[in-house]
């Protein structure tokens, strides 16, 4: 059985709600990642995808300098062990219509988990 702790992206990129869409988005392409966790004292309150500024800012006409990403964010996130299985990762992305979970290890946040990473194993024939 395939783990999400076997698949998870490490890497979390964060930022405050207060961040404009083009901060984040410049950040996450400088970490080449796509998502970043808003953090509001001290404690992550949301998510913010590439797809969530794609819809949400310049397909509506605004103006992502002026637009700051925790007005975008989803929340509350979703989360996930790192030690279930990698099928009910993908249940719970299908369910809530989402691209990107949290994983934790116990109360700790430890990566972020995407449906492009559920391709690896598939990918390396591992499955």
């Amino acid at each position: 059985m395939v783990t999400v702790g076997q698949l998870v992206n490490h890497k979390v990129v964060t930022g405050p709600g207060t961040m404009t869409t083009v901060e984040a988005a410049r950040s996450m392409s400088a970490h080449r990642v796509g998502s970043i966790l808003v953090e509001h004292d001290h404690h992550f309150v949301g998510i913010v995808t590439t797809s969530d500024i794609v819809r949400k800012v310049l397909g509506r006409g605004q103006e992502p300098s002026l637009f700051p990403i925790g007005v975008i964010m989803s929340t509350p996130l979703v989360d996930i062990d790192e030690r279930r299985p990698i099928t009910e990762a993908a249940d719970l992305m299908y369910r809530y219509n989402i691209q990107h979970l949290v994983v934790r290890k116990g109360d700790t946040i430890v990566g972020v988990l995407s449906v492009r990473d559920l391709l690896r194993p598939i990918a390396l024939d591992d499955f």
